[in-house]
């Protein structure tokens, strides 16, 4: 047998961690039998679990240490990985369908069933979290494909068909962290590795229902000491998964509270009550007592139909509220007298399909050990050493920044999978940008992003590595969080609308101004830094007297945009048309000053003074001609009071009037014979010919500036007037 031992290579260790003993089971998988090579089981030595669940993981960690040392001196080698299974209060489950799709026809290998399966339990886990309505951390415990689809079509195996889309139908179960958790303590207390996990209730079909069998709906009850397993078949495939935290110890407590004894004693009257007629024991008084195997039978029955009433209970639920065909039972609790015939009543099935199953559901199982034990408590253990056949279920450990933490092993988990599940953000794995500058622009948000700071630094193991770095168990994993970069910042200058300039024509030449802008109302240049939530509103217009600002020009005399009367504060916008007199006297100040009453008044009386010259040049000329014909004959009919001057023209002598002298085209005129005179006079004194049959303007300008007909004249003002194309 050593030689034996010595040639199998690797050995899959089943370990199965029940309430009431720990059953070890090693062995191989060859020609489609299985092989074990050595069992071993041991009891707690106290009540360290209770319905499925660890409650003192150091003495079972012990009694799995002990169970793995006795089976290591029949192998003759060290067993160093272990499947294991798990059981406990709170099971949930969750049935989804995934789908793979490929570009072209693929041929499927096991690594692409695999993979579609790995995508379901991801799925399935998804949609369990949606409706987690706890505060528990659940894991994947076990999964089983229950049909396979190529193509849209139901298939029973895909792996080497040709392939578009491949689908599953898959049935994932799940179980609160610290079921999972206390069971992966316990196992490395023993040295130990988990090659695989997987629920009791999946592994013990993997032997008791063959698939043979699993097109009839059936059920499968695995009645432990702590929990009762339970597993529905139909129409070739398992359809559900079902668990109560009530097994044989609740009918051991029964026996304690009757016959007043430890636990240890009653457990031992209640199975040497199903072997004789009575059982001798020691109650806590230390008197000795005698019970028959029918008080035993008696006392539990009410107890028993209890138990199977749950049962029957969790299997309706389970298939759709309907009883099943037959009913398999395994585990040493289903061996308690009367529980399979109250479950066959509670069902209503016919007792004969209500059957312990044990060692007739072994035919496929080679016992190559001395003294095999082949009975319905041998059933899991060697179903969970079969699964890890069919399905690779396992957590791996991995230290992330110091803190221990379990992943699920999909064969492809990284940094980023481990940074996840140790609740480290995203944020502080990938660069981090500076505060963003939020403001607007004339009404319309903007918001300017941060730079981007370093990413995470991150070592695997010491070495270099980044987020897809792959982990695998026992890694270190050390990651310094991730920076910020500088805030946003922008001068005001850098708005795209300030690029552009406004256009507009001022006295006929075009001008180019600059757009500028307020912030917050308050005029800003451009080197100002815009600050978060600024409100800035980009001038699109100038008015007339920024305009006059810019060019550094004094504004004055009449103004014009778009060929209408307009004050220093009108607007001037794109393309618009702009003149005022830049010699006027009237400043733009003293126009800012003046009212909207007094501007009409001034705007009319200019009009007024315009028509009454353009009456008195026509009277004027009208003399002259008459005067000039009259020389001319030698007639009487010029003033004789006039005289010509230098300048061509004529002065007159008027008796009693004042008099003052003008420059006229650079020649001395007197005006004689008024009070007062005002510009238009001049013409009544000098020899100019108002009438050009060319169609040109006069000039007329007084003191260097475009004079107005009826402006005042004063001693000494200098004038010039002349023909428009003379260039003067």
């Amino acid at each position: 047998m050593a030689g034996v031992r010595e040639g199998q290579g690797q050995l899959v260790f089943g370990l199965d961690i029940g309430t009431r003993s720990i059953v070890g089971t090693v062995g191989y998988l060859s020609g489609g039998r299985f092989h074990v090579l050595a069992q071993h089981s041991k009891e707690h030595d106290t009540r360290s679990m209770l319905d499925g669940q660890i409650h003192d993981i150091g003495r079972v960690g012990q009694t799995i240490r002990q169970v793995k040392e006795q089976l290591e001196a029949d192998l003759n080698r060290k067993l160093t990985e272990v499947c294991i299974a798990a059981a406990g209060r709170v099971l949930r489950t969750v049935t989804t369908h995934a789908e793979l799709s490929f570009d072209e026809e693929h041929v499927v290998t096991e690594e692409d069933v695999y993979s579609l399966s790995t995508l379901g339990v991801e799925q399935a886990y998804e949609e369990f979290q949606k409706n987690n309505d706890t505060e528990m951390k659940f894991y994947c415990v076990g999964y089983t494909p229950m049909r396979y689809y190529m193509n849209g079509y139901q298939i029973g195996n895909l792996e080497g068909h040709k392939v578009r889309t491949m689908a599953v139908d898959l049935i994932a179960t799940f179980l609160p962290d610290d079921v999972v958790d206390g069971l992966y303590k316990a196992v490395e207390l023993a040295d130990l590795h988990v090659a695989n996990l997987t629920l009791e209730p999946i592994a013990a079909i993997q032997l008791a229902i063959p698939e043979k069998f699993r097109m009839l709906n059936m059920a499968l009850v695995d009645v432990g000491a702590g929990t009762s397993d339970i597993s529905i078949t139909k129409d070739g495939t398992i359809t559900a998964y079902g668990m109560i935290p009530v097994a044989g110890d609740s009918l051991t407590d029964i026996i304690v509270q009757h016959c007043l004894v430890d636990f240890d004693t009653a457990e031992r009257i209640k199975r040497q009550a199903g072997e004789r007629e009575t059982v001798e024991y020691q109650d806590i008084m230390g008197l000795t007592q005698t019970i028959t195997a029918a008080e035993v039978e008696k006392i539990l029955a009410e107890h028993v139909k209890e138990m199977a009433k749950q049962v029957a209970d969790c299997i309706r639920e389970l298939n759709g509220e309907k009883s099943v065909s037959a009913v398999f039972v395994v585990g040493g609790g289903g061996i308690i007298p009367g529980y399979t015939q109250a479950l066959s009543e509670e069902l209503d099935i016919v007792k004969e399909r209500v059957a312990i199953r044990g060692q007739e559901v072994m035919q496929a199982i080679e016992f190559e050990n001395v003294n095999p034990r082949r009975d319905s408590m041998m059933v899991t253990p060697i179903g969970i050493c079969l699964s890890y056949y069919v399905q690779s279920n396992n957590f791996i450990f991995v230290d992330f920044n110091g803190k221990r933490i379990k992943l699920y092993d999909n064969g492809r988990l990284s940094v980023a999978d481990a940074a996840v599940q140790s609740d480290f953000t995203n944020e502080d794995l990938f660069p981090k940008r500076g505060q963003p500058l939020t403001y607007s622009v004339n009404g319309k948000t903007r918001i300017v992003r941060g730079l981007e700071g370093e990413a995470a630094v991150i070592h695997v193991n010491g070495e270099p590595a980044d987020i897809y770095s792959q982990v695998h168990n026992g890694d270190h994993v050390e990651v310094i969080p991730s920076t910020a970069g500088d805030p946003a910042a922008m001068e005001l200058g850098r708005l795209a609308e300030l690029a552009e300039q406004l256009h507009v024509v001022v006295n006929g030449t075009r001008i180019d101004l600059p757009k500028t802008a307020s912030v917050n109302g308050q005029r800003e240049n451009e080197f100002y830094l815009i600050q978060d939530g600024d409100d800035i509103k980009v001038q699109n217009s100038y008015t007339v007297r920024e305009i006059a600002e810019f060019m550094d020009v004094p504004l004055g005399g009449r103004i014009l945009v778009n060929d209408t009367p307009a004050k220093p504060d009108t607007r001037v916008y794109e393309n618009f048309t702009l003149s005022w007199d830049v010699n006027a006297e009237t400043t733009y100040a003293e126009l800012e000053e003046e009212t909207a009453e007094d501007a009409a008044k001034r705007l009319a009386a200019k009009e007024a003074a315009r028509e009454a010259a353009a009456a008195r040049e026509a009277e004027e000329a009208a003399r002259r001609v008459a005067m000039q014909a009259a020389g001319e004959t030698g007639g009487a009919a010029a003033n004789p009071g006039q005289m010509k001057n230098p300048a061509g023209g004529f002065e007159a002598n008027f008796q009693g009037a004042d008099e003052i002298t003008v420059m006229v085209n650079k020649f001395p005129v007197t005006l004689k014979g008024k009070s007062s005179y005002v510009f238009v006079d001049v013409f009544s004194f000098i020899d100019f010919d108002l009438n050009d049959s060319r169609g040109r303007s006069i000039v007329t300008q007084l003191n260097k500036r475009r004079a107005e007909y009826m402006e005042p004249l004063t001693e000494g003002d200098v004038i010039d007037i002349y023909w428009e194309e003379d260039g003067r």
